[in-house]
């Protein structure tokens, strides 16, 4: 037997209910939510303020079955905890909602086989665009993108064989000019943290950008210290960093994968007492809030993580208007020379 205190949940409104309460039919309604032009603006606002009134939700998913487009744009990123990639995430998501478009998020985890199960679920959503992080899939993932026939954008790489259009850098040329730079100044013993695993194939670029400007200032490239699976932490860092100084205490600087390992080598500096940069010279990558408020400031590169994001969202608007031609849009990252490098 039913128990009477116990109230019925209430049904949702629907379209039928605003046009009962505006006086017009569900068409009219329906014709409202999407802006139709044929619509006044004052019945537009007067079936708004209803569908408020009531509480009411559009249903969009109806909408795009019926229209074969969506009002979302898929993206994959490697790390959530991560302010570049959150910047970039950012920037886009500021350019796409001038356009009422929203961003279906997918985390990777820096595993590419993890990028191909989300590749293949978010393209089921039949978003109008798919942002991806890196040039590098597995082959079953490229091939999703090259037949998704939507625009795909790859970001923070140049890939060689981009699979349509690319917003980014090359991340081995911009450790190059790091390399360039500390040697131009008198640095010769340079070694390398972090970047060993295949998981980061961003920091697998880094560090061949490292051994190649080594390689041609006819330096010793050998100065390569792992330091675990991506994404590498502080305290990564400086376990690394005390693998260097026990293993290579010669070494006069010292290239990190990423602002956070950086930071982790300087302080395990710090605790044993090692001056930086009079001792060991110490940059990082990716310009994190952290390296600008250490004592002492790092020396990084800047990727322009935010402006990755926003030329991928302007791209994708381009695209989406007109049909436009492949994108190829190179980003140069900036080299910020700080107190912990001469």
């Amino acid at each position: 037997m039913t128990d009477p205190s116990v109230k019925a949940p209430r049904k949702p409104p629907t379209m039928a209910d605003i046009a009962r309460v505006t006086g017009v039919s569900p068409m009219t309604v329906s014709r409202a939510f999407k802006s139709d032009s044929l619509i006044s603006p004052e019945t537009r606002d007067a079936i708004l303020k209803a569908a408020d009134d009531l509480g009411y939700v559009f249903d969009s998913t109806a909408s795009s079955l019926r229209s074969q487009k969506t009002d979302f744009v898929a993206v994959t990123i490697p790390s959530i905890n991560n302010a570049n990639f959150a910047d970039t995430v950012g920037g886009l998501s500021e350019v796409l909602a001038a356009r009422s478009m929203q961003i279906l998020l997918g985390y990777t985890n820096y595993d590419m086989q993890e990028e191909e199960r989300l590749i293949e679920q978010l393209l089921r959503r039949k978003p109008q665009a798919i942002v991806v992080t890196g040039g590098k899939h597995t082959p079953r993932a490229r091939r999703l993108l090259e037949n998704a026939h939507i625009p795909v954008i790859e970001t923070w790489d140049a890939p060689t064989d981009p699979i349509g259009h690319f917003v980014g850098f090359s991340n081995a040329q911009a450790v190059r000019g790091m390399v360039d730079h500390l040697v131009e100044v008198g640095y010769r013993k340079i070694a390398f943290i972090g970047g060993d695993a295949g998981r980061d194939t961003r920091g697998s670029d880094r560090r061949l950008g490292f051994i190649e400007a080594m390689t041609a200032h006819g330096l010793d490239a050998s100065r390569l210290i792992a330091a675990g699976t991506p994404p590498i932490s502080m305290r990564e860092g400086a376990n690394a960093m005390a693998r260097l100084l026990h293993d290579l205490p010669d070494t006069e600087a010292v290239i990190c994968v990423s602002d956070l390992s950086a930071f982790g080598a300087l302080t395990e500096c710090q605790r044993r007492g090692i001056s930086v940069p009079e001792r060991i010279a110490i940059g990082g990558f990716g310009d994190y809030e952290i390296g600008g408020i250490s004592v002492p400031t790092l020396t990084t590169i800047n990727a322009r993580a935010r402006e990755i994001g926003l030329s991928t969202g302007q791209l994708i608007l381009d695209i989406l208007d007109a049909s436009g031609d492949v994108g190829h849009i190179r980003i140069d990252p900036q080299l910020i020379v700080r107190e912990s490098t001469r």
